[in-house]
């Protein structure tokens, strides 16, 4: 684990942002400035501008692809690392930005049935997500690292981990 000191005018100094499904119609009541959805060139190829593009209805969430960013990062490299976290752990990680999805309700017609649990589990890890982050707080790291250390290991990430 790595915690990077705040910028020098203590805001954040990076963003991350929504993740939306790539290969089909991206939809535009349910991502941050939709006005920008006609600047990605996958909206004028016919083969990823329609609703469901190259998925079948109801193939599950499994099955789509979503934009590139940090929970997909983590997602793989937690997988990569084998670690015994159950399903509904990785859920959240690698799901907790795909508001589209799980905020605005899009991309239901890609769901399957066993999705409608899974997107409970990702709703309940976002109430203490995204805006929940103190910036005042006054974490010590040396006292809080055994804890996490302790849970690092439980679920089979002690050691050495692939990046």
């Amino acid at each position: 684990m790595y915690h990077r000191p705040a910028s020098p005018n203590g805001k954040q100094w990076a963003l991350g942002g929504d993740t939306f499904v790539v290969g089909c119609q991206i939809p535009s009541e349910a991502v941050v400035f939709p006005e920008f959805n006609e600047l990605n060139p996958d909206m004028s190829d016919p083969r990823y501008n329609t609703e469901c593009g190259i998925y079948e209805p109801h193939c599950g969430i499994d099955k789509l692809m979503f934009a590139w960013g940090h929970d997909e990062y983590m997602y793989r490299m937690l997988v990569g690392n084998n670690t015994t976290l159950p399903r509904e752990a990785l859920d959240m990680i690698r799901y907790h930005s795909a508001y589209p999805w799980h905020d605005k309700g899009a991309y239901k017609h890609l769901m399957a049935p066993d999705d409608e649990e899974r997107i409970e589990w990702v709703k309940l890890f976002n109430r203490f997500d995204l805006y929940t982050k103190d910036e005042e707080n006054d974490l010590k790291l040396d006292e809080l690292w055994p804890y996490y250390k302790n849970l690092c290991e439980k679920y089979g990430l002690g050691g050495k981990l692939k990046w």
